[in-house]
């Protein structure tokens, strides 16, 4: 399947600082995209760029169409409104001296009048916006705001739509459900986006596809189990909060590992890198009563998912030594109680690289 979006060697450079390197990444057609990573990392720079509010210094932005394709580069470039791409900002942007009606149709009013009311009415019904034509910003919902934003951004018929932590301003108890619901309009007039967020929640929920950034590069791109379950390095691992680093040594001709919590079998790991650092996820570990205690409980927190510790080692060994080891149970440990923790039987743990 042909590419929707191809982005090859993209670098963007502002006031002499690189706000991107180096950027390579695909689209397919009617996928969607998270793009998550730090503040400050890039992601709302690429989405300008893309839409063609910034200029990009090297590389290009290949937008497939219906009768060819449009390559920009820096010597040949194409303004915003010739490249068939739709954004959505973070507070949206609504003119608020609009009406709903004025504000959904106000990049098509070179259209005709029937054309114009035509969008209008599928747009409105589309969205649950029934009702709201004449009403101003002011007063609507944040999620009927999100929803007028959402119409304006759809009317011309882009081939791609960007979001730009659409989500943020919403309450809580809503944002599922809307989540839900513009996943399903997207999919339904076949509409690819790329969307930014901080919260790796957001991408299972609404993305195809995750990209992890970190200092105006992307780390890490695929769909967002793969890249949960098989963090390329420390960085993506950290970012999404996948679990914990821990040291671990293997002796030659062994075939374990050897860690403060125990030993680790070669088949226990996904994968094997020469820096030797355990990640592991609070769902592969349990509480033990048959051996001697090895961690000491340093706080403790209560979540939907039950109590939540850190825990530090006990050895003595200080190359093996750690803190901060991610624990959930039922039980209710206290402040300094030094506990045994295993590694289950059958879990399948990731070895990582830490980048230098």
């Amino acid at each position: 399947m042909s590419e929707l979006v191809t982005i090859k060697n993209l670098s963007v450079k502002l006031q002499q600082n690189t706000i991107l390197s180096a950027i390579n990444l695909t689209l397919a057609p009617g996928d969607i995209l998270g793009l998550v990573g730090p503040s400050g990392c890039g992601k709302t720079t690429l989405l300008n760029t893309l839409a063609g509010f910034i200029a990009q210094n090297n590389g290009s932005i290949t937008f497939a169409t219906a009768n060819n394709n449009l390559t920009i580069t820096p010597k040949n470039m194409l303004a915003p409104e010739h490249r068939n791409v739709g954004m959505i900002f973070q507070d949206y942007a609504l003119f608020p001296h609009l009406t709903v009606a004025k504000n959904i149709c106000f990049g098509i009013e070179k259209e005709s009048k029937k054309e114009q009311k035509s969008q209008l009415l599928q747009l409105m019904k589309l969205l649950k916006l029934d009702g709201l034509a004449q009403r101003y910003p002011h007063q609507l919902s944040g999620g009927q705001q999100q929803r007028v934003a959402i119409a304006r951004a759809l009317a011309p018929k882009p081939n791609l739509l960007l979001l730009d932590e659409p989500f943020s301003n919403i309450d809580a108890r809503l944002r599922n459900e809307l989540m839900l619901e513009i996943r399903q309009l997207l999919k339904q007039l076949d509409i690819s986006a790329i969307f930014v967020t901080h919260n790796k929640d957001e991408v299972f929920t609404f993305a195809d596809k995750i990209a992890v950034m970190a200092d105006g590069k992307i780390l890490q791109t695929g769909t967002p189990s793969d890249v949960c379950q098989q963090p390329i390095n420390w960085q993506v691992a950290d970012f999404l909060q996948l679990g914990t680093f821990i040291p671990i040594h293997k002796s030659l001709n062994s075939k374990y590992f050897d860690s403060a919590i125990g030993k680790i079998e070669d088949k226990q790991l996904i994968t094997v890198n020469k820096n030797q650092q355990l990640l592991l996820k609070p769902q592969h570990l349990e509480l033990s009563s048959n051996i001697t205690a090895n961690t000491v409980v340093e706080t403790i927190s209560i979540t939907e998912q039950g109590y939540h510790y850190l825990l530090s080692s006990l050895t003595t060994n200080t190359k093996l030594s750690f803190t901060g080891l991610s624990f959930y149970s039922e039980s209710l440990l206290t402040l300094g109680q030094q506990v045994a923790i295993t590694i289950k039987p059958k879990a399948m743990v990731t070895l990582n690289k830490l980048a230098s």
